[in-house]
């Protein structure tokens, strides 16, 4: 499936990178990045070192400095050809020289090339990147630092330099106990609105307040962490931000007016809020799951304890997601790995009968068709003249990045691509990148719990109209104008965040403080807001708010191909100093010291095996099937086919059969029960019940619901759906982004099979005093 890397070589232990130190600077929702790079040469010979690493795509890389010896050092930032021509001669003359680059195939590998450190030399290099950072549902600012950096595996018939992003294919790999090397973090936040508490995959120090409005505020990973992870923070703020915001910065000071670093610029931020139609029970449309079955998705997805496999919390999710599908729509699903199939010849409309085919077929997906190769899939769904939402499950291990996301781009008119990045170290290029190419949106899931609900939220948006453009309207004071930066084209959705950048050109020429935006949000009918802010500009010296307009330049001006656009990259990259694929950092140190007596050698920085690889070895493809994964569950099946028809959705399981031999014919079907979980597990309880629901939104009397309701006899299908509705409420309010579409599904079946039936309100009142609870009838639209 994967190449083979080199293995490590006998000098492991002198590897000459001791520490990455990270210092993160979060404000608002802007974090400024200092990563420091700590080298010591044990060796008796001078050394050539190659330290190849992930960043966030959007991060705008603008600065790279550091100290060789007691040399301090600042990097020039050239036209790539020329630094790396600069670089190779310093280090054939045996001068000491750095030199930094991205990835030409990827945004978001970086490649740090440090040559001629000599025999006991030290040296220490920092690199400093901006991004902005995005909310989460539930208010919290997500920051995540990239750790891991997965192999991409490689196109077969393709030669390797075509089809590997070529920072990575080499890379040693050492188990995580067995690295060189240690990562240290430490974070100060920042917030007006005061700072509540932090939340992390990895174990954290207690957030320590630097003032006693909770306004400042630090925090660090602990010793002991490894690098076998992304490092991911949730700032929790006191208040929940969701209005409008305007941050303005005055420009470089030097640079020449007029230019994007020597104005003002502006990050505006908007919560457009249209009028968002509400999921109903019948919506017309068609929607497409593209499932990465390659091999790598056996791997568990780390950051859970129960080391849940990728696969295993895709096909879970799945399953939420066909629940809540709209009943009028069409569908189908595909697997892909090195090959590909799909459910059925053409997409199929939702019908209980389909979703019960389709949850079979499910149950049945494994990690077993070989290497990642999605253009081919992507093909055959995108050539169509109807809408499609598009659903991509994948860990996103490809080298074909590009091409992929030129191709969604081709299409963009008709679909949009929703896109899912499973497991540590997916790729942000890829999967951010396929969903911006399509006015969809991406998300990046390192555990089962977030799968689900990130999957159900990208459903959700599925469902609302296409909205890509916004129209502003400044209101400035006189002798000013805003020029919008990057593109203003970019997908939103009702309630979520989006960044726009403008550059303030010409000057004041009155002292009216106030600065107006009037934004009309647009789709099938107007949408119109007004804000008014204070013109303050703020004074900051690493200018974040120009890094970043400049990267959005970039970013648009990168995606053409035209000669002129890639004249506009080199020359923004180089007035603003934020990297971009034709340019690179370069380090030479001028003050010549004692000439080196030895050839210099090449050492390469090994990173961790950050995947636990199956028993059966390697990257390889396995040599038989894998085990399926029922195993890992009760006797009686769990995920395996029955070997005979299953019997109707809503008939009763029999429990006594629940421990009996498969084989035997007597028993009752087992798929209709999908997961057979202890009780005790309150998520896994959750799945058994919304794997009982119709496709109408319905759950019928059945003796498994029974047992997970508590109940004796029901007589009423309706009753049955109302107390499942409480019972939701009651058990699982904390998770309703999992289930509200569900239950929208289960309101609406209610008023549209009962009509205006009286006894509703009787038998949600009734539900409330069973079940002890006091769910409001609004829930049931009475």
């Amino acid at each position: 499936m994967y190449p083979s890397f080199k293995a490590l070589c006998c000098f492991c232990a002198s590897v000459p990178l001791q520490s990455i130190s990270v210092a993160v600077a979060i404000k608002g929702f802007v974090a400024d990045v200092v990563s420091e790079l700590h080298y010591k040469n044990e060796e008796k010979i001078p050394l050539e070192v190659e330290f190849v690493f992930p960043l966030d795509a959007d991060a705008a890389v603008y600065a790279f400095e550091g100290l060789m010896g007691e040399t301090k050092i600042e990097a020039q930032i050239m036209e790539k050809e020329q630094a790396q021509a600069l670089y190779e001669d310093r280090l054939a003359m045996l001068e000491a020289s750095v030199l930094f680059v991205r990835d030409p195939k990827s945004r978001d590998i970086f490649k740090c090339m440090l040559g001629n450190l000599p025999p006991s030399g030290e040296a220490t290099l920092k690199l400093c990147y901006v991004q902005a950072l995005a909310p989460e549902p539930d208010g919290a600012v997500r920051f995540v630092l990239p750790v891991v950096l997965n192999p991409r595996y490689a196109l077969q018939g393709k030669k390797q330099y075509e089809s590997h992003c070529l920072f990575v294919q080499d890379i040693p790999r050492v188990p995580e106990r067995e690295l060189p090397y240690k990562l240290s973090l430490s974070a100060t936040l920042h917030s007006p609105y005061g700072i509540s508490h932090v939340k992390s995959n990895c174990t954290l120090t207690p957030l320590q307040y630097a003032t006693e409005d909770h306004t400042t505020a630090q925090i660090s990973l602990t010793e002991g962490y490894c690098l076998n992870r992304d490092v991911e923070l949730l700032i929790y703020y006191k208040e929940v931000v969701r209005k409008p915001s305007l941050l303005l910065e005055v420009g470089k000071p030097g640079a020449d007016p007029g230019s994007l670093m020597g104005d003002h610029v502006l990050l505006l931020t908007l919560y457009p809020s249209p009028p968002a139609p509400k999921p109903g029970l019948n919506t017309t449309g068609e929607f497409l799951f593209l499932m990465d079955c390659s091999s790598s998705m056996s791997y568990s997805t780390r950051s859970n304890s129960e080391a849940t496999t990728r696969i295993q919390s895709a096909k879970e999710t799945l399953i939420f997601l066909l629940k809540s599908l709209p009943l009028g729509c069409y569908f189908n699903i595909y697997a892909f790995g090195s090959s590909y199939y799909s459910f059925y010849r053409k997409s199929v409309k939702y019908t209980q009968q389909t979703m019960l085919e389709s949850l079979r077929g499910v149950l049945d997906l494994q990690a077993n068709l070989g290497g990642t190769e999605i253009l081919q899939p992507l093909k055959l769904t995108l050539y169509t003249p109807i809408f499609l939402q598009v659903f991509v499950f994948t860990d996103g291990e490809v080298s074909n990045i590009d091409e992929v996301i030129a191709e969604v781009q081709s299409h963009s008119k008709s679909h949009r691509c929703f896109s899912f990045g499973i497991g540590e170290g997916t790729s942000s290029y890829f999967i951010g990148g396929i969903a911006e190419a399509s006015g969809g949106r991406a998300e990046f899931i390192r555990s089962k719990e977030q799968m689900q609900a990130k999957a159900l939220r990208s459903l959700k948006c599925s469902l609302q109209p296409e909205v890509k453009h916004i129209k502003l309207e400044w209101h400035l004071p006189p002798g000013l104008e805003a020029v919008l930066l990057g593109s203003s084209t970019q997908a939103i959705f009702a309630g979520e965040r989006c960044l726009m950048y403008a550059q303030i050109c010409g000057q004041q020429q009155a002292s009216r403080p106030n600065i107006m935006v009037g934004y009309i949000h647009t789709h099938s009918q107007t949408f119109t807001e007004k804000m008014d802010f204070r013109l303050e500009a703020e004074e900051n010296d690493r200018l974040p708010v120009h890094r970043l307009a400049a990267q959005a330049v970039l970013k648009e001006l990168e995606e053409t191909r035209s000669t002129a656009k890639q004249q506009l990259v080199l020359e923004t990259s180089l007035s603003s100093g934020v990297l971009s694929a034709q340019t690179a950092y370069v380090v030479v140190n001028m003050e010549r010291g004692e000439p080196l007596q030895a050839p210099v050698e090449f050492r390469e920085i090994p990173y961790p095996n950050s995947t636990d690889f199956p028993k059966w070895g390697g990257w390889g493809r396995c040599p038989r099937p894998p085990s399926p994964l029922r195993n890992s569950f009760p006797k009686w099946g769990g995920w395996g086919r029955c070997p005979r028809p299953p019997p109707p959705f809503g008939t009763a399981f029999r429990s006594g059969a629940a421990g009996a031999d498969r084989k035997n014919k007597g028993n009752a079907c087992k798929v209709c029960n999908f997961f057979f979980i202890p009780s005790t597990a309150n998520e896994s309880l959750l799945l058994r019940l919304v794997s009982l629901q119709n496709a109408d939104g319905s759950w019928s009397l059945d003796a498994n619901l029974l047992s997970i309701l508590g109940l004796g006899e029901v007589l009423q299908t309706a009753w049955t759906t109302v107390l499942v509705v409480l019972w939701l409420h009651v058990h699982f309010a904390e998770r309703s982004d999992i289930w509200q579409l569900l239950e929208a599904k289960a309101v609406g079946w209610l008023h549209e099979s009962t009509g205006e039936w009286p006894k509703l309100a009787e038998c949600v009142k009734a539900g409330n005093t069973f079940l002890g609870c006091d769910v409001s009838a609004e829930v049931f639209g009475l």
